[in-house]
């Protein structure tokens, strides 16, 4: 890059000002990691708008580290953003406005320029196909009090139900992490995702009403659009991206598990995608196949010290893999389909099965439905002979 462009982007850019962070301690932005030296005093070149910063402390020899705590910025152009370590707390706080302002000139008058390390901009495609629908709204809607998400401040109950072994890794990191960091003496509350009913309960219906509320889970999803989201489709997109994000980055179980549920209530719609929200639909496949693709590349394995996508959610016996195959063989099928919805479902297809091998079609097949032999999912059925059929 030349100097020209590169000052451009000094002067326009957002800055992360890092006072007194010690050495070793992990600080990322994105997709993007950095490792505390004796002259870091933050990040510079930020594109303008929403970003996830995230930080791990260490111990003294660089080699433990404690939970990752992190925050969403929405941040407008030049924008100055000051935080300082309390080293009691082991944290990042914020400064008073004086502090802030006199800190904000000074990055401007670049004096703190060689001590701020750059945002690598050719990874910023990267972050804004996971994050194009996490706006100002969504974050301010779902964020913790405080800002703060860590997974030292995750539901008990979440944090003591039975669990797959993709979930067991932020509770493995709980146990490494230092107990001593106030963050999780503070009883700071967890993000405010939508609740979403794994079972639909609806009284005064028909028990053959309810089964098909159950198969077909397109009237769950139009309730929670209008009483949860404002009707806005975006607002639920925007949300997956969320979680998925605290969930890679921030290794936060909760959101996994918000994640999940969002990915199987869209994948659970069987009526929707081909009526009422094809776009919608259009737009999901998009999203799961740009977070899957990212989680899937190897070149971005610990790239950001992430929890990487784990066998429990990649093998062929994963809630993924299920969820999918019923959604394919739905779609895939159909007569009448969006192109667009067509073209993206295929491509995610195509993806799944080249990046880890899994088939869609094998083993028996009864009027269009695939399933395994062995397939615990699969649907009872009975095959009737003709006399049966007759009578």
């Amino acid at each position: 890059m030349d100097s020209e462009k590169a000052l451009e982007l000094v002067k326009h850019g957002v800055t992360l000002l890092f006072l007194d962070v010690p050495q070793y301690t992990m600080v990322a932005i994105d997709t993007q990691m950095f490792y505390v030296g004796p002259a870091f005093n933050g990040i510079k070149m930020i594109p303008p708008g929403t970003h996830f910063v995230y930080y791990s402390s260490s111990s003294r020899d660089g080699k433990e580290f404690s939970p990752i705590v992190g925050f969403f910025i929405n941040a407008g152009t030049s924008e100055v953003i000051v935080r300082k370590w309390d080293q009691q707390e082991e944290r990042l706080v914020k400064v008073s406005e004086e502090e802030e302002e006199r800190y904000s000139q000074a990055v401007k008058n670049l004096e703190f320029d060689r001590q701020l390390g750059p945002y690598n901009i050719s990874h910023y495609e990267d972050w804004k196909r996971l994050s194009n629908f996490i706006t100002k709204n969504v974050i301010e809607r779902l964020e913790p009090i405080g800002g703060e998400i860590t997974v030292e401040c995750e539901n008990e109950i979440v944090r003591n139900s039975t669990k797959i072994p993709m979930e067991e890794a932020p509770e493995k990191q709980l146990k490494v992490g230092n107990s001593a960091s106030s963050v999780g003496k503070s009883q700071r509350k967890g993000c405010y995702y939508t609740s979403i009913p794994r079972v639909v309960k609806c009284k005064g219906i028909s028990g053959q009403e309810l089964t098909s509320l159950n198969l077909d889970k397109t009237q769950l999803l139009e309730t929670l659009l209008a009483k949860d989201y404002g009707g806005s489709e975006d607002m639920l997109l925007g949300e997956l991206q969320f979680t998925f994000v605290v969930f890679l980055m921030g290794q936060s179980l909760e959101a996994f598990l918000q994640w999940k549920s969002l990915v199987s209530l869209l994948f659970g719609c069987t009526e929707a995608p081909f009526r009422t929200r094809t776009q919608l639909f259009t737009k999901f496949i998009k999203v799961i196949h740009n977070q899957l693709k990212y989680g899937l590349l190897k070149d971005h394995m610990g790239e950001t010290g992430s929890a990487v996508l784990d066998d429990s959610l990649i093998s062929a016996d994963s809630f993924l893999h299920h969820v999918c195959k019923d959604f394919f063989s739905s779609l895939l099928d159909g007569s009448v389909v969006d192109g667009d919805l067509l073209k993206w479902t295929r491509k995610f297809k195509e993806l799944l099965e080249s990046s880890l091998g899994w088939e869609f079609q094998l083993g028996s097949a009864v009027d269009g439905i695939y399933f395994e032999e062995n397939d615990e999912y699969a649907p009872v059925v009975e095959m009737l002979d003709d006399e049966a059929l007759v009578s």
